[in-house]
């Protein structure tokens, strides 16, 4: 269960209860659930706390040896400071993510600046996701000079931010599966671009709203 407040400007913030999925351990996890597998995307706070964490370092044993990209959404500020900002490093350097997304405040969270280009010590690819700015998109290639590039995004009005992100998310990881993992920056340009799309779609759907009071 989650319980989501919106405030005026749409942003949201949440609490969650995730119940019976903290208890996943890794011997509940089966190599053919990973078979012909393209990505596996997690949220960081699946890699914190036991056995929850160790169910997902092992789903990222059998997505890797599956052949599958690992994709790893930084997902929520606080969570990556609860055991620390030298700990929660640790965690994301040792799963060694193909790709890394956060929005701003997470990456300032998790690097403790707001110099975007540390994120590639952990990724060889960041995404940065910056609302109705766009995105800010870090690639580092062997004997390369680090690429960097801003996508706009074409404004929304939008009175409810939830779901914007992981839909970003889907959207740009469908387009760079399509392009066979490219880290050309034309490649990762057309994610972002499809990346914005997809939450553009969410930003403007109907939600059902529950009556308070």
């Amino acid at each position: 269960r989650i319980g989501m407040l919106v405030d005026a400007s749409g942003e949201r913030s949440f609490v969650a209860d995730r119940g019976a999925a903290d208890l996943l351990g890794p011997a509940d996890l089966r190599p053919a659930w990973f078979a012909g597998a393209g990505v596996l995307h997690v949220p960081a706070y699946s890699l914190l706390g036991s056995p929850l964490a160790d169910a997902t370092g092992r789903a990222i044993e059998l997505a890797r040896a599956a052949g599958a990209t690992i994709t790893i959404d930084l997902a929520s500020a606080a969570p990556l400071l609860a055991a620390g900002r030298s700990a929660t490093q640790r965690v994301i350097r040792d799963a060694a993510p193909d790709l890394l997304f956060a929005n701003a405040a997470e990456a300032v969270a998790f690097l403790g600046d707001a110099s975007l280009v540390g994120l590639l010590a952990f990724a060889p690819v960041a995404v940065v996701k910056q609302g109705s700015r766009g995105a800010a998109v870090l690639a580092s290639r062997p004997r390369l000079p680090i690429e960097r590039f801003e996508v706009a995004a074409r404004p929304v009005a939008a009175t409810d931010t939830t779901g914007a992100g992981d839909a970003f998310d889907a959207g740009f990881l469908a387009a760079w599966l399509a392009a066979d993992w490219a880290t050309m920056p034309r490649a990762l340009r057309r994610a972002v671009l499809a990346g914005h799309r997809a939450a553009a779609r969410q930003l403007v759907a109907p939600r059902n709203e529950l009556t308070l009071g």
